[in-house]
């Protein structure tokens, strides 16, 4: 489950990187999208590590690893809101 999860991941940032190639970026955006999805993929894992305590847990899917992976720590907060507010995950 966590190796799909990664999987996804990192297909998404791929795609994401190679897409702002293509639209000729600088190196230093990229580098701060990779930064801040490396941040938000591993907050994802540690919610789903440490979540079992305060009955937190979030999917990992190429779903949420891609919100996570473009929004990084504030995808994790999007993602729990939609799980507990809205029951949508």
């Amino acid at each position: 489950m966590v190796m799909e999860g990664t999987f996804s991941f990192i297909v998404a940032i791929l795609i994401l990187v190679f897409i702002l190639w293509l639209l000729g970026k600088s190196l230093r955006l990229m580098l701060k999208f990779v930064l801040n999805a490396l941040v938000g993929f591993v907050m994802l894992l540690f919610f789903n590590f440490f979540g079992v305590l305060f009955g937190v847990y979030l999917p990992v899917n190429i779903i949420t690893s891609f919100i996570t992976g473009v929004f990084g720590i504030v995808g994790i907060v999007i993602l729990l809101i939609l799980k507990y507010l809205f029951h949508a995950i």
